[in-house]
């Protein structure tokens, strides 16, 4: 492992200009509590606050004359297990409970349901696959079809600077090497996991989005309920409407992904996150490109950390060349969302990176043909908060199994599913389930956990993200990881921790400079929203926007006022804007929801904690085509 501690060049972020405060004449030294509560009640006690929020998880139907005499019953149905996600994590379950089932001749009843109205429409990843879970779960799994996987056969790891790069040598044993990984499109590798659970019996639902935690009286889980259709934008009823369903089980298996929203009310509901780092995040970009076929290098992985960003900003980027018949690469940028500066855009690094005279050749004359986003786990074994409670269980990427410095966790998020689901199984078909509440508690699931590969594997890294946060940055960071992991393997006898919530992390504008990003030049880089368009991201446009605000006044009163908006430029899809008030003489914020790619930076980085992402009508969000 080369490490090389230079100079970073520095680039030109000049103070040009700013963008318009909304609230003129307040001077923001500070996002003090004083400051904020004298924002908060002149946007409160001002009528011309405009109504942004109408979902009903803000103004209750209950109150809401409009909603008198609906018909609000749910019908209700009954499984053995019920389990939110189609992703890796909640497949590999599904997969896992069906062969136990099967291999004792148990009839057992296995509902998954999915946000997307596709099994993998929703995935998107890397991702090079790490295939021990895969192994364990299908042995035979090379026989079985998996056409979207290929062998890796070259890693390459770099530091950028502003011009060039220098090279590191990727030792085995080391976090990012990738013998004997797959390079695969993880949304076709998800839909192909669909298809063996359908084959085993499981019951899968794509299209019908978990929106409500059921609970029974003792306060145990009790299922889910899928989200009402047929809501007004103005949040009144449609002719249409139709309630959701309750679909109530022995146990429930949350493994929504990065962020869920129904896993943060359960954290809520019994402490969770007690005894546990916060969880940090970062947002990772991808695009998948055609390119000419003489600069193809099929099974070739590179990484690189460095520019554009600076040695205190955490992330890094990925270029790997698919082996699919056709010259395709899927490339990708990383920022950890613990980042300070407001005026820094992911999306904006992102199209600048592809700009470096190392990345560039490889992409000019070809043609980009797809675009997405989402946040990643970060937190690593410190965030996991205690993983069951009576009646449910938190699997895969809810909780948080990434391997930060691997930039990996499809293979963890499988294996934990798989263990969940073996421990589900002994408890549901033993011949007398103990059981203090009515939904079954199942702690043998973390026992298992804890005992398991992925625990050591997230032991051993557990302080490389972390040890990020010193004067050095970056450097520290590499200096860290090559002592404490390449030579002692993650043995050292403390743990480091984190700085606090991502959205904690930002400066008030005053206090930073703003970054000039060059203009896209349609070529290697492009806008926003024709990247948007590439997403496949489409909700029905009458309806309540899903990104609710939990005070219409905060936006203006103090993210524009003290952040100058941080909102416009962290979001990856252009859903929040600031536009002038019709009457001229101030700005309100504007959501637009369709273009939401569902990948919850806005929860984890606003500064007011004010956005609460809940779950659109079913079938809504991106379409993305093996991302």
């Amino acid at each position: 492992m080369l490490l090389c501690v230079l100079p970073p060049c520095s680039a030109s972020f000049p103070s040009t200009h700013r963008c318009i405060r909304a609230l003129k004449g307040i001077t923001t030294e500070h996002a003090a509590p004083q400051l904020y509560t004298t924002l908060h009640r002149r946007a409160r006690s001002s009528a011309a606050t405009p109504q942004i929020t109408t979902h009903y998880t803000i103004h209750p139907r209950e109150k809401d004359p409009r909603w008198e005499g609906v018909e609000m019953e749910r019908f209700a149905d009954e499984a053995d297990v019920v389990i939110v996600g189609g992703g890796p994590a909640g497949l590999s379950a599904a997969i896992r409970l069906k062969q136990l089932a099967n291999e004792q001749e148990k009839e057992l009843r296995v509902c998954l349901v999915e946000k997307a109205s596709q099994i993998g429409a929703h995935t998107l990843s890397g991702a090079c696959l790490e295939p021990s879970a895969l192994s364990e779960l299908f042995p035979d799994w090379k026989e079985r079809g998996v056409s979207v996987a290929h062998q890796h056969y070259m890693d390459a790891f770099s530091r950028l600077w502003c011009v060039y790069k220098i090279l590191s040598v990727l030792s085995p044993g080391l976090p990012m090497n990738n013998h004997g990984n797959y390079i695969v499109r993880l949304g076709n590798f998800v839909r192909w996991l669909g298809e063996q659970a359908e084959e085993l019996g499981v019951e899968l639902y794509p299209g019908y989005a978990a929106s409500e935690v059921l609970f029974h009286e003792d306060g145990s889980v009790k299922g889910i309920a899928t989200n009402d259709v047929g809501i007004a934008k103005d949040g009144s009823p449609k002719d249409v409407f139709e309630r959701g369903m309750e679909l109530h089980a022995k146990v429930t298996l949350f493994g929504e992904g990065c962020h869920g929203h129904l896993a943060k009310q359960l954290y809520k509901q019994f402490n969770l996150r007690e005894n546990c780092e916060p969880q940090t995040y970062a947002i990772g970009l991808k695009e998948v490109w055609t390119i000419d076929e003489k600069k193809w290098r099929p099974g070739r992985v590179e990484h690189s950390v460095g520019w554009p960003l600076n040695r205190n900003t955490y992330g890094g980027s990925f270029l790997y060349h698919l082996n699919e018949g056709e010259p395709l690469v899927a490339l990708g940028f990383v920022v950890g969302l613990d980042y300070s500066n407001p005026y820094l855009s992911p999306f904006r690094e992102f199209q600048r990176w592809k700009h470096h005279p190392f990345v560039a050749p490889t992409l000019e004359g070809g043609s980009r043909i797809a675009y997405g986003a989402r946040a990643l786990n970060e937190g690593g074994l410190q965030s996991i908060p205690k993983l069951t409670f009576p009646g449910g269980l938190l699997i895969g990427c809810s909780p948080g199994f990434m391997n930060v410095p691997k930039i990996k966790g499809t293979h963890t998020a499988m294996k934990s599913g798989m263990l969940a689901a073996e421990a589900v199984f002994a408890r549901i078909t033993a011949e007398s389930p103990e059981s203090e509440t009515a939904g079954l508690h199942v702690p043998e699931y973390s026992d298992a956990l804890k005992e398991s590969w992925v625990w050591k594997e997230l032991y051993a890294v557990r302080n490389i993200r972390p040890s990020f946060h010193n004067y050095f940055g970056l450097y520290g960071g590499m200096v860290y990881t090559g002592i404490f992991y390449w030579i002692l393997r993650g043995k050292e006898p403390w743990t480091l921790k984190h700085c606090g919530t991502d959205a904690s992390q930002l400066k008030p504008a005053k206090d930073c400079t703003p970054i000039e990003y060059p203009k896209p030049d349609g070529k290697l880089s492009f806008d926003l929203l024709s990247s948007v368009a590439l997403s496949g991201t489409n909700h029905e446009g009458d309806q309540p926007p899903h990104l609710t605000l939990r005070d219409d006044a905060v936006p203006v009163g103090r993210n524009l006022a003290v952040y100058d908006g941080p909102e416009q430029r962290f979001c990856p899809a252009g859903v929040y804007e600031y536009v002038p008030l019709e009457t001229g003489d101030g700005m309100r914020l504007q959501i637009n929801a369709q273009n939401c790619v569902h990948c919850k930076t806005c929860d984890i980085k606003d500064p007011s904690q004010n956005i609460n992402w809940v779950v659109p009508e079913g079938g809504g969000g991106p379409a993305y085509n093996g991302m």
